[in-house]
C-alpha cells in the first residue's frame, strides 16, 4: 500500500465517508466502486490462449473478472487444473459443462473458515466458496493439520494461520495436554481461564512467540490472534506478535481485544491499537469480521479504518453478511453484569442455542457446565430495521473489504463436531446460517434484491479482494481469484436470478440454491447442482515450509 494524504481535512473525510456510505443503495455501489477504480485502471498482462483440445469446457457463460473488467458472454477452457483458454469462439473439450444464462467467475475465497471438517467444506462448496482458510483462530500444530487433511481430501482448497490462542493455552496450561490441530481441542480450553486473563511474564512471552513462530515455520499463513478471546492479553505481547509478522511478511488476523460499544475498552479502542501496530512496526494488520465486532458503532470505527488506510498503512478488513454473531458461551466477551451493555442488545434473549432462545439463568449455568457450547448472538436486525440494514452495510460495502463468513463448524445435538465422509447433514446438525449461506445471500440479496452493489464488484468482494489480501506473502493467491489464462480453475457457475441463500436460525444446514457448476482445480464438485462425492481436488494453500 502507497502513502497518500488526504485532500480535504481528516474530519470532513470521515463525514464524507460515512455520508456516502449511509445514502443509499445507489451510493454503497458508488463507495465500492471507488475502491477498485485504480485496478480497473491498470493493464493486466494477459497470457494468449492455449491451443486445444481441452480436459474441461465451460460453454456459453456470462463471464466476469474483477481485475480485467471482463464482462461478457464467452467460454473457458481447462487444462491441468488451470485456465487455458476464454474465447468467444468455439472451444473442444472432453467434458463440457453448460453456463448459457449463467454467470460465470472465480470462485469464492473464504478467509475466516472455522469449518475445517470435511462436513463443513461440502456445505460451502454448495455455496460457492472453492477456498476456505482458517485464519482467525488459526491452529497448532499447523504441520499436522495439513497432514491429517491432506490424508482425509477436501473437496475445496484448505489453510489455515499459526494460532496464537493455542501457544497462549500451551503456555499458560501447562497442564491441559497438547493441541492436536482442531477446534475441539480449543473449545475444551475455555473451562481454563489463566490464559484468558492474565499477563504474560517475560518468559511466557518468549515461548508464546516461539510457538506461533514454529507454525510459521510449518507453512502457516499468518499470525491468527483471537484476541477477543484473551482479552486480559498485555500490549506489549500484541506488539511482539505484530513485530513477529512483519518479519516473516505475513499478515496478523485479528479479532480484536474488545467487544464494547461503549468507552473506555471500546471496539474503537481496540480498532485503534491495530492501527497503532500497523503505523509503528508496517505489519500487515487485518480486521476480522468488521461487522461483528464494530457492533453498533460501526460508523465511526469504518471511518477510523478509512482513515488509516488514506494514511498508507497496511490495513485491510473483512465482513459477513448477518447481524449475528456466534461463539463458545463461556467467552469472555459474554461473561460480566455489564455483557449486554457492552453489547448494546436488551436482555439475554438475544443469544440463542440451537435457535432457541436463552435467559441468563441458563446462559449462567452453561458457562459452567459446557463452556464451548457454540450459541448464536443478535446485535443487529437488519430484517426488521432499515437502520440496522444501514448499518451492517457499512461493513459488507466497506470500500476494498472482502467478504468472509466466519463459519463454524457443523455439530449434531450433543454439541459434537460433525467429522468424517458424513453427507447429507444429519437433522439436527447445527451451525450458524452464515457457515451455508454468507455469499449466496450477499449476490442474491446485495446484488439482485437491492442493486446495493454491481455484480462485478460484488465478485471482487468475494474473489479477488481476498486474494489480494493474501498474495504479498502467499504466491499461490497470484493465481487465485481471478477469471484469467493462467489462472487456477476454481470456478463458480451460477444463475444470478436464483441464487439465495435458504440457511436460517432455525434450519441452518439448508443448502444455498442457484449453483449450477462449482469447479475446482479443473475438477467439478458441483456438478449441474448435484454433488460429486468421490471429487477431492482440494489443495493446499500453504506457505514455503
Amino acid at each position: 500500500m502507497n502513502p497518500k494524504q488526504p485532500s480535504e481535512p481528516q474530519s470532513n473525510s470521515r463525514r464524507n465517508f460515512i455520508k456516502l456510505a449511509t445514502a443509499g443503495s445507489a451510493a454503497a455501489s458508488a463507495l465500492s466502486a471507488m475502491s477498485a477504480s485504480a485496478a480497473s485502471e491498470a493493464k493486466v498482462k494477459l497470457p494468449g490462449n492455449e491451443p486445444g483440445p481441452y480436459d474441461l469446457v465451460i460453454i456459453g457463460g456470462r463471464c466476469v473478472d474483477p481485475e480485467t473488467g471482463l464482462h461478457a458472454v464467452r467460454n473457458v477452457g481447462i487444462k491441468g487444473g488451470r485456465i487455458a483458454a476464454i474465447s468467444s469462439k468455439k472451444l473442444e473439450g472432453k467434458k463440457t459443462l453448460n453456463a448459457d444464462g449463467h454467470v460465470v467467475a472465480p470462485g469464492f475465497i473464504d478467509l475466516h473458515a472455522h469449518g475445517q471438517q470435511l462436513p463443513a467444506a461440502w456445505v460451502q462448496a454448495y455455496d460457492g466458496v472453492t477456498t476456505a482458510l482458517e485464519l482467525e483462530s488459526g491452529l497448532l500444530p499447523v504441520a499436522k493439520f495439513y497432514d491429517d487433511v491432506a490424508k482425509e481430501g477436501r473437496p475445496i482448497n484448505y489453510g489455515t494461520g499459526s494460532a496464537w490462542t493455542y501457544a497462549r493455552v500451551m503456555t499458560k496450561e501447562p497442564d491441559f495436554g497438547p493441541p492436536d490441530a482442531t477446534l475441539n481441542w480449543f473449545q475444551r480450553a475455555f473451562a481454563l481461564k489463566n490464559w484468558q486473563n492474565t499477563i504474560a511474564t517475560d518468559e511466557e512471552l518468549e515461548n508464546i512467540i516461539a510457538l506461533v513462530e514454529q507454525g510459521l515455520k510449518e507453512g502457516g499463513l499468518g499470525v491468527s490472534i483471537n484476541g477477543g478471546y484473551a482479552p486480559g492479553y498485555g500490549h506489549k505481547e500484541y506488539y511482539a506478535l505484530a513485530e513477529l509478522a512483519k518479519k516473516h511478511n505475513v499478515p496478523t488476523f485479528t479479532h480484536v481485544r474488545y467487544i464494547d460499544n461503549n468507552e473506555p475498552n471500546s471496539t474503537w479502542d481496540a480498532y485503534q491499537e491495530q492501527v497503532s501496530l500497523a503505523a509503528l512496526t508496517g505489519a500487515h494488520m487485518h480486521v476480522c469480521h468488521l461487522n461483528s465486532t464494530s457492533l453498533r458503532d460501526i460508523e465511526d470505527c469504518a471511518a477510523l479504518m478509512k482513515q488509516a488506510q488514506d494514511r498508507g498503512f497496511p490495513i485491510t478488513v473483512e465482513a459477513y453478511t448477518y447481524g449475528a454473531g456466534s461463539s463458545a458461551v463461556g467467552a469472555e466477551v459474554f461473561r460480566g453484569d455489564d455483557w449486554l451493555d457492552r453489547w448494546g442488545i436488551p436482555d439475554a434473549s438475544a443469544m440463542e442455542l440451537n435457535g432457541v432462545p436463552l435467559d441468563q439463568a441458563k446462559i449462567d449455568e452453561m458457562q459452567k457446565s459446557s463452556p464451548g457450547d457454540i450459541v448464536v448472538i443478535h446485535y443487529l436486525r437488519p430484517d426488521q430495521s432499515e437502520e440496522d440494514q444501514r448499518l451492517l452495510d457499512l461493513s459488507v460495502l466497506y470500500p476494498g473489504g472482502a467478504i468472509a463468513t466466519d463459519a463454524m463448524p457443523w455439530t449434531n445435538a450433543k454439541g459434537e463436531i460433525l467429522e468424517g465422509d458424513i453427507w447429507p447433514l444429519p437433522d439436527d446438525a447445527f451451525a450458524h446460517p452464515r457457515s451455508a449461506g454468507t455469499y449466496s445471500r450477499f449476490i442474491g440479496r446485495w446484488v439482485r434484491e437491492r442493486n446495493a452493489i454491481s455484480l462485478l464488484e460484488a465478485i471482487r468482494k468475494t474473489s479477488l479482494n481476498p486474494a489480494q489480501i493474501l498474495e504479498d506473502s502467499v504466491p499461490q493467491m497470484k493465481k487465485k481469484g481471478r477469471l484469467q489464462v493462467g489462472a487456477d480453475a476454481d470456478i463458480v457457475v451460477f444463475d444470478l436470478e436464483t441464487i439465495i441463500d435458504k440457511a436460517t436460525y432455525t434450519e441452518p444446514a439448508k443448502l444455498s440454491t442457484g449453483f449450477r457448476h462449482v469447479v475446482v482445480n479443473g475438477t467439478p464438485v458441483i456438478d449441474e447442482g448435484k454433488r460429486q462425492g468421490k471429487a477431492l481436488p482440494g489443495q493446499a494453500v500453504r506457505r514455503p515450509v
